[in-house]
């Protein structure tokens, strides 16, 4: 079976979204080097940040196109993930917010990758 495992996001300046993504995930890259950071996320998941003008193949998408979620364990915790980031400075694009699918906000790494962070509504499937 096909397992992704790695998330590549690319970015301007690799040691200021390692900052961020730092900040962010509370733990430091496991590998950085100039053009290239990797975050360790548990369960075998990665997330790799790639200088973008040394992607190859070059690449034309733009940020925003995707978005990188993370399930917490219910809607305070969203709340204090959610004051978490705006005090480390991170662009809300979303404030707090229920729908669907469960209690959600939507913030934006430097390079406008777009990060939800959502508890499940009663009733929806858990993957994990």
């Amino acid at each position: 079976m096909f397992m992704p495992s790695t998330l590549l996001q690319y970015v301007r300046d690799v040691a200021a979204s390692a900052t961020f993504y730092r900040g962010i995930l509370g733990t430091p890259p496991v590998e950085q080097s100039p053009g290239f950071a990797l975050f360790l996320l548990g369960d075998g998941a990665a997330l790799g940040l790639w200088q973008r003008d040394d992607v190859q193949p070059s690449v034309s998408a733009q940020a925003g196109a995707a978005e990188l979620a993370m399930v917490v364990a219910n809607p305070d915790a969203v709340q204090q993930m959610h004051d978490a980031w705006r005090a480390l400075g991170v662009q809300i694009l979303q404030a707090p917010v229920t729908l669907e699918f469960g209690h959600t906000f939507v913030g934006a790494d430097p390079d406008g990758h777009r990060l939800r962070v959502y508890s499940r509504a009663e009733g929806m499937v858990a993957r994990d």
